[in-house]
């Protein structure tokens, strides 16, 4: 028997060539490169402690450092998430690892240094390159727009946004003292980044337009990347329409757009796109209709519409097909009923229809989404209470029915869900007790219950066992709350950031504040707490307000030296019996509030603590001697000061006189109790929708056009003390060219009952034409000038029969509410030149003495029937 015996050549050329060690020159650099940070931040030891310079050290396997193929060189370098920092900047010596295809350096500190701008163009080789969170500021270095084999690309900062309660929230970013890097160009950044899959630039500021103004950033991105899987962009400035050229983009699997300016609609080509699985939208200004269709996307895991309140639309029929896990529509326009349907979404986690549009009944099918952690309804003619189903909902982390329709106890079962760690059931009708059994929620780390009709006795102290507790808010219920047996140091009190308790009956300056010290927003307004603020408040309560509300009490010292020692952005003492100086936060505000006390002198020097103030007021006081000149030297972004009603004499100050832009209207107008027209059109007022007019019992003609009122119809800082803007009389309501904004507010419009043809004693009102003066009967014509087609119309009739509303010229936007169709009495109504879309309602056909319509220069569709 031949036996043959074959023995493998190792020597063949097929052989692959063991890793060559590591060339010195790429030790060198890597040494270099770990000498730029500091050796006692971070986890430098871990990092670092196979660097080693000793003789036959391999560089190749260092801890994070690959080399690729024989040659020695460094092909890999990952340094992620080491907290480490170079205070002094990235060093140079990395531009060295020129063949570097993968350089992964994010979640480390460079302290606010520029980026180098030259050097990244060395880096021929990079495939990968992740400078996420590092703290980075200026330009983006154009060397890194001509790596031309880069498939990864992320220059972006995380922020977190902690949504307090209602009005305030957080924003948390990766570093304490975070810089936002920027790009010229976008168009310039991507030219050459051909192979670019997944580009991530989160709150680096963006220029949307090149030098020439012609290319958007979308269409930089369709015409230079077409490879693009993943477009990350929040918070980076965009504004502008979502570009059509982006539908080419047939690889697109991820668009996060969200806390941007762009506006428009949603285009309906991205449920044309086969691998979509995240839209994130929210925080913008879309408008319009959102394409149904988008919903019935099979591979979409996520829609997130979250505030943009020009969107709106209808929930569709779902598809058991469907991977959506989050849906979010909540501050949007949506309307209609929630379908039933919505218990297809199998895989559903998150369900936000936090939407003021949304009616009928809540679809018990949602007990089925047994997977749900966060579910958020709104809808103010939903009709019922709470359903008892939701208690079954054991996955629930977030509960939240907020502006809804809704009434009734708040069921006790509700502490069944034991992982809940927000609980928000706020500016509903819910009544009754606080459930006690809501305290066993001890994972709970917001407790918002604000602006109901529930009643009882609240003890502060129970919710020590709430250890987990950073935002309770109680205000505007009918409670009485108070401190309870046990708010003694013996207790261990949650880390609140939150208190609110405004309305809420209390009569003493609560003594848990003593051991509440990282508390950042504190609201104790409406109350009838008298005396001292208590010197321990500000000792105790010192590591600055972002709100610091005790207005609407009987307060009648500050309790401190005038100069207190902290910093208190939004201040606001109004509304008190306070004598003496008025007190002024040493490290700073925004908004000082000190209007309706009993102060008598501003404290010597006080303009040099005002560097940053927006808005100061101290009218209706008694506040003697003159405005210091060095006021001037004092304040640089002071926008509104308002000192009336004073005992002041001298010279005001010149630099208060440059510009008349902040006079304000004289809150003192509300005493006129007989005052029934108010004309101050054509001047340069610079103040918020007066909704405090309303208590003005016979006005009825207001015109405040061509002025500079601004912000919103209903402000909130005014209705949420429970006022309201009710204008009773009001007749003639002209509101035209200012630069108000927001929606125009559905209830708003049903307050103006004078317009409403409901009882007799309208009728008859309506039919008067005279007014009396001196005990005389007067008749009485009333001359008003309007525009119209964006001319003016002088038209002139008896004031009893001219009903108008005019809001045009200013920047409204969302849907026309549909209760203005309630206001039969219209015979003028303006809402040309705003940022109006959507439908014209139907509702329109019920005014019947309707003479002047105009609503152009808006984004509207539809007949007028």
């Amino acid at each position: 028997m031949l036996l043959i015996l074959v023995l493998a050549d190792h020597t063949s050329s097929t052989e692959a060539v063991a890793p060559a060690a590591c060339l010195p020159d790429q030790a060198a650099a890597l040494l270099q490169l770990k000498r730029s940070f500091n050796a006692t931040i971070g986890d430098y030891s871990a990092a670092f402690r196979s660097w080693v310079a000793v003789a036959g050290a391999d560089c190749c396997s260092w801890d994070g450092v690959r080399c690729g193929g024989a040659g020695g060189r460094v092909t890999s370098l990952d340094l992620s998430h080491r907290d480490l920092q170079a205070a002094s900047g990235l060093d140079d010596a990395l531009f060295s690892l020129t063949s570097l295809e993968y350089l992964d350096l994010s979640s480390n500190d460079f302290g606010k240094s520029q980026m180098p701008a030259t050097g990244f163009e060395k880096l021929t080789g990079l495939t990968h390159l992740d400078l996420s969170n590092t703290n980075f500021a200026g330009l983006v270095p154009a060397g890194i727009g001509r790596l031309t084999r880069l498939s990864y690309l992320d220059l972006s900062t995380t922020f977190f946004v902690e949504e307090l309660d209602d009005e305030y929230s957080i924003t948390y970013y990766y570093s304490d003292t975070m810089a936002q890097l920027s790009e010229s160009s976008l168009e310039t950044l991507l030219a050459n980044l051909t192979n670019l899959e997944e580009l991530r630039l989160g709150m680096v500021v963006v220029k949307n337009m090149s030098s020439k103004g012609t290319a958007r950033w979308c269409d930089a991105m369709a015409r230079s990347s077409p490879k693009l899987r993943v477009i990350s962009m929040p918070y980076c400035s965009l504004s502008g329409p979502i570009c059509h050229s982006l539908s080419a983009l047939r690889s697109l699997s991820v668009i996060e757009l969200q806390y941007n300016h762009l506006s428009g609609p949603v285009p309906e080509f991205l449920a044309a796109l086969p691998n979509l699985s995240v839209l994130q939208l929210a925080n913008n200004m879309f408008e319009g209709v959102f394409p149904p269709i988008i919903f019935q996307h099979e591979k979409l895991t996520t829609i997130n519409l979250t505030k943009n309140l020009g969107i709106f639309g209808n929930l569709p029929c779902f598809s058991g097909d469907s991977s959506l896990q989050s849906l979010s529509v909540s501050n949007t326009n949506f309307s209609g009923t929630i379908p039933s349907s919505i218990s297809n979404l199998r895989s559903l986690k998150e369900l936000a229809l936090g939407a003021s549009g949304f009616s009928g009944v809540l679809p018990s099918s949602i007990s089925q989404l047994k997977s749900l952690s966060l579910l958020e309804v709104s809808g103010l003619e939903l009709a019922g209470s709470m359903p008892s189903w939701i208690s079954n909902l054991t996955s629930l982390n977030v509960l939240k029915f907020f502006s809804c329709g809704l009434s009734g106890p708040i069921p006790a079962s509700i502490g069944n869900l034991t992982k809940l760690t927000k609980l928000a059931l706020y500016n509903c009708h819910f009544s009754g007790v606080i459930a006690p059994q809501i305290l066993n929620l001890t994972h709970l780390q917001y407790l918002l219950l604000h602006s109901n009709n529930l009643v009882g006795t609240v003890e502060l102290s129970s919710y020590s066992k709430m250890q987990n507790l950073s935002a309770l808010n109680l205000s505007n219920n009918r409670l009485v709350v108070m401190d309870g047996e046990n708010s003694s140091s013996v207790v261990c009190y949650p880390n609140i950031i939150l208190l609110r308790l405004a309305s809420c009956s209390i009569s003493s300056f609560p003594n848990i504040l003593r051991h509440l010290h990282e508390i950042t927003f504190l609201d104790l307004s409406y109350n009838q707490i008298h005396g001292a603020i208590p010197r321990w408040a500000w000792k105790t309560l010192n590591l600055g307000f972002a709100l610091f509300n005790l207005s609407h009490n009987k307060f009648t010292s500050i309790g401190s030296h005038p100069f207190l020692p902290v910093y208190i952005e939004f201040f606001d003492l109004s509304f008190n019996n306070i004598e003496g100086t008025i007190p002024i936060p040493k490290e700073g505000s925004v908004t000082l509030d000190y209007s309706n006390n009993r102060f008598s002198s501003l404290p010597l020097n006080f303009s040099t603590y005002l560097s940053n103030t927006v808005l100061f007021k101290a009218s209706n006081n008694s506040i003697s001697g003159n405005i210091p000149p060095s006021i001037c030297d004092g304040i640089k972004s002071l926008q509104l000061i308002d000192l009336s009603n004073n005992n002041l004499t001298g010279l005001i100050p010149s630099c208060l006189m440059e510009d008349a832009n902040a006079l304000q209207l004289p809150r003192s107008l509300v005493a006129c109790r007989n005052l029934e027209i108010l004309d101050i059109g054509n001047n340069k007022i610079s103040d918020s929708f007066p909704c405090w007019m309303s208590k003005l019992p016979q006005l009825l003609v207001l015109v405040l056009k061509s002025n500079r009122f601004s912000g919103q119809i209903l402000d909130p800082s005014y209705t949420r003390g429970g006022n309201n803007c009710q204008f009773m009389k009001l007749q003639f309501a002209d509101i035209s060219s200012n630069n108000l904004s927001g929606t125009l507010p559905e209830e708003w419009f049903k307050m103006l009952k004078s317009m409403i043809m409901v009882t007799s004693d309208n009728d008859m009102l309506m039919k008067e034409q005279h007014l009396y003066y001196r005990g005389k009967m007067q008749s009485y014509q009333f001359t008003a000038g309007i525009s119209y087609k964006g001319s003016g119309l002088t038209i002139s009739k008896t004031l009893r029969t001219l009903v108008l509303i005019d809001v045009s010229n200013n920047a409204f936007h969302g849907r026309i509410p549909r209760s203005i169709g309630e206001l039969v009495l219209l015979r003028a109504l303006n809402m040309s030149h705003n940022a109006l879309t959507g439908p014209i309602p139907v509702q329109f056909a019920n005014l019947k003495q309707l003479e002047l319509l105009d609503l152009s220069s808006n984004e509207l569709y539809g007949e007028i029937l």
